[in-house]
């Protein structure tokens, strides 16, 4: 079995250190993503439809080759559906179960194998409770935060008016994230939670491009690149700014974070960009032109 490690609160990954409630250290059991990966939390309904099932699959499937991980939270039902889809697709999965990491308390049991798997596949296993503590009305709330709070947006796919699945969407809005939410039929109450999160301002998805948008990726066949000449008259540190825009959009903050370069620096960098009609600015984000 692969080593438990501790992370400690200065530690944490970045998005998770800016939650209200960050947890005081979070054991792991396998890898993180990267640090230049978009994380995408897919949470809903245990029971589910074939309606559900197939949405999650499809919309998963056309995220292949993309750099992005999506978080769920081993449950029954869509969660471990989003866990195995994104396996399938090769992409990396990460998982917080409402209990400890243990495997005598791992919940629920039915998917130690699915966890086993999550983990050999490149994936994690992340819990901030103690190693032994099993799972409890108090422990699913207390890890929905962590999931919303580590990843880039949260999508629904089937909800319940009352529900967990809705807390951990109300809980990506506090957090300043994007939710989105896949758009059922009017006459199954598993849609009533996520055509009300679309009635409220989620995004509707309907694709797979709709996810690329949300998280801020332009799709592939898409991507823009500047003619090597243009590249001549940069600085190191616009080229270096541009090389990232060129994969995907970014703010100015995510921008400082990845290259390591100073507010100034980059501030001065894409106003010069700018100027130079390379890059535009829309909603905060930059891209190339």
């Amino acid at each position: 079995m692969e080593n438990i490690y501790t992370l400690n609160k200065s530690e944490l990954p970045y998005l998770l250190k800016e939650i209200d409630d960050p947890p005081e250290k979070l054991f792991i059991r396998g890898k993180l993503p990267k640090e230049d990966a978009k994380i995408l939390c897919i949470v809903g309904a245990r029971k589910y439809s074939s309606y559900g099932e197939e949405a999650c699959k499809k919309l998963i499937s056309g995220l292949r080759g993309y750099n992005i991980c999506i978080v769920s939270g081993l449950a029954l039902g869509i969660d471990s559906i989003a866990h195995r889809s994104a396996m399938e697709t090769g992409l990396q999965t990460i998982a917080f179960p409402g209990s400890g990491l243990d495997p005598n308390v791992l919940y629920p049991p039915s998917h130690k194998r699915l966890a086993e798997e999550i983990v050999y596949s490149g994936g994690a296993l992340l819990s901030e409770l103690e190693m032994m503590q099993t799972g409890a009305d108090w422990t699913f709330p207390k890890r929905n935060r962590l999931m919303a709070g580590i990843s880039h947006a949260t999508l629904v796919i089937e909800a319940r008016l009352k529900s967990g699945t809705l807390i951990t969407s109300k809980l990506a809005t506090e957090y300043n994230r994007d939710v989105g939410a896949v758009p059922g039929q009017i006459f199954s109450p598993l849609s009533e939670g996520p055509n009300m999160l679309i009635r409220l301002g989620a995004t509707p998805i309907t694709c797979s491009d709709d996810i690329l948008e949300m998280l801020g990726l332009k799709k592939k066949e898409e991507t823009k690149s500047i003619q090597p000449s243009l590249f001549i008259n940069l600085s190191e540190n616009e080229k270096k700014i541009v090389e990232f825009l060129q994969i995907e959009s970014h703010t100015a903050e995510q921008l400082i974070l990845k290259s390591g370069l100073s507010a100034k620096n980059i501030n001065e960098s894409l106003s010069s960009l700018e100027i130079s009609g390379l890059i535009e600015e829309s909603n905060g984000k930059f891209m190339v032109k």
